[in-house]
């Protein structure tokens, strides 16, 4: 089975779902406007640095949620879908992930934007699975810890290999679609890296390595 991985933010959506949930709930005053908008604008700039610290930023991030029921909260993410997301899908994505289902490769988004937020957006792409960093629950409410290992850099590569070991696939004809440096772990190890619409960074790596560059931007 010939594996077709996908990076969510900045590939297959032309922008950063983590960093948009925060400014829907600052728009829709749930968070402290100032406070969150500040925290969450450095946190988004060490991403793009490659010096994120992902357990410190998913405990700023799942913290919200633990202030609704999940019905509140599947509510806010449905609006959250329709003013937020949608105009982030780009046809071409679409496209892509469409003509890899067509030649039987199993389709799978690894992102390092947590699963509450994420799922809904694989599911409206159709993909097979969802590797995201997965927020833990308790009596049906959110506690703002995650489960497990954030798929986020070597996170990635780790929960993909479990995920390997546990059907028994492995990556032979595989392919990596990413849009930032911090992927850079899982594109080394997949036979087919492909950078969609890089930042400067990977770009340069790229074209060292004569990894394909393609655009996705409609």
């Amino acid at each position: 089975m010939t594996l077709a991985i996908f990076d969510l933010d900045g590939t297959l959506i032309s922008g950063d779902s983590d960093h948009t949930w925060g400014q829907f709930l600052i728009e829709k005053g749930i968070v402290d406007a100032q406070v969150y908008q500040k925290k969450n604008d450095q946190f988004y700039q060490k991403y793009m640095a490659g010096s994120l610290d992902i357990h410190e930023y998913l405990t700023f991030s799942l913290a919200p949620l633990t202030h609704f029921s999940l019905p509140e909260l599947m509510q806010l993410h449905d609006e959250f879908m329709v003013l937020k997301i949608v105009p982030l899908i780009q046809n071409k994505a679409i496209e892509l992930v469409e003509e890899h289902r067509k030649k039987d490769h199993f389709t799978m988004i690894i992102t390092a934007t947590n699963e509450f937020i994420t799922a809904p957006i694989a599911r409206l792409f159709g993909v097979d699975y969802l590797i995201a960093p997965i927020p833990e629950l308790k009596n049906n409410r959110y506690t703002g810890k995650v489960t497990g290992v954030p798929s986020f850099q070597e996170g990635k590569v780790t929960r993909l290999n479990s995920w390997l070991k546990e059907t028994g696939n492995d990556l032979k004809g595989s392919y990596f679609y990413s849009d930032s440096h911090n992927d850079l772990p899982l594109l080394e190890l997949v036979d087919h890296p492909i950078v969609v619409d890089a930042d400067d960074k990977l770009t340069f790596i790229a074209k060292e390595k004569d990894w394909s560059i393609i655009s996705l931007r409609d």
